[in-house]
């Protein structure tokens, strides 16, 4: 099942969007490094005890930053200028395999569009499960990071000019796998928390998947958040069939849910200023879904 509308139908979201794409992608590189990390725990993560090792970073052929030994979870934070702040907010979630994260493509581009268009967004660092001689599991560390973020955010909303009640989630490739777990297993808060900020919930407003990794059980039920999906045809094929199963059984429990799926495309696009053809309006198609569930309110 395909299900595509062109931007030119979304109003003046798309057009708006459209238009200043291009310009933010040249521009965006100088403005990163004004971005500073918040650590999701001041004291050290759980689990992460005694690793003191420093992350490493890497570019690809691409110019792609691609960073691994994450011990030390955070958000980079990219807030909308005063009096664009629509009052959403979304975690960003790279990709990588659990073994390294694509910061730039998957995270700080998408973040610097967000925010460029009134959506507060947090591009995150998790924990790596994969990588060689790590400790850490998806669906503990990880997804403890995930949660984390939420929580955090909402706990800085009046700060961060947020509406906790539309903090969603956004996973591309295996940072998809962490935003589904996150989107199925989620608790409203720990009251007798010592930490305020584990008093937050962790459930996502919305999930927004991209090409994700899934995980081999889902539990959909009808309190599962809405979710936006996109994916090539030209993908694997647990990703390019199991997306548009995972948007039947949503559908099916009565969750609302939209699929892009995208022929002649395969992985990992992202948002790069080399995206050119129909997968290329992603972002505008996304706020203006966004905008339909009444999730931006200026």
């Amino acid at each position: 099942m395909i299900l595509r509308r062109r931007a030119a139908e979304r109003g003046w979201i798309a057009g708006r969007a459209v238009w200043g794409l291009v310009l933010f992608l040249m521009l965006v590189r100088p403005v990163l490094a004004q971005h500073q990390a918040i650590q999701l725990w001041a004291d050290g993560a759980p689990g992460s005890e005694g690793k003191t090792a420093p992350e490493t970073v890497r570019e690809s052929a691409e110019g792609d930053r691609i960073v691994s030994t994450v011990h030390q979870p955070s958000i980079t934070p990219y807030l909308p200028q005063p009096g664009m702040a629509t009052g959403a907010a979304v975690i960003i979630a790279p990709g990588g395999g659990h073994s390294e994260l694509w910061v730039d493509h998957e995270g700080n581009n998408v973040a610097k569009w967000l925010s460029g268009h009134g959506v507060a967004a947090f591009v995150l660092k998790y924990r790596l499960a994969r990588e060689k001689g790590s400790t850490y599991t998806v669906e503990g560390d990880e997804l403890a990071d995930i949660q984390r973020a939420i929580r955090l955010v909402r706990s800085r909303a009046v700060e961060w000019k947020v509406d906790p009640a539309r903090v969603g989630v956004m996973g591309f490739s295996a940072g998809g796998e962490l935003a589904v777990l996150a989107s199925t297993h989620y608790d409203d808060g720990k009251p007798g928390a010592t930490d305020a900020i584990d008093r937050e919930s962790s459930k996502p407003a919305f999930q927004a998947l991209f090409y994700p990794g899934l995980p081999k059980e889902i539990k959909v039920t009808k309190d599962t958040p809405p979710a936006f999906l996109l994916c090539g045809a030209e993908d694997r094929e647990n990703i390019s069939q199991g997306l548009p199963e995972l948007y039947l059984e949503l559908r099916k429990a009565g969750v609302s849910a939209e699929l892009h799926v995208y022929a002649g495309v395969g992985h990992g696009f992202g948002l790069r200023l080399s995206n050119h053809g129909s997968y290329s309006e992603w972002p505008s198609l996304f706020l203006a879904w966004l905008d339909t569930k009444g999730f931006l309110k200026h």
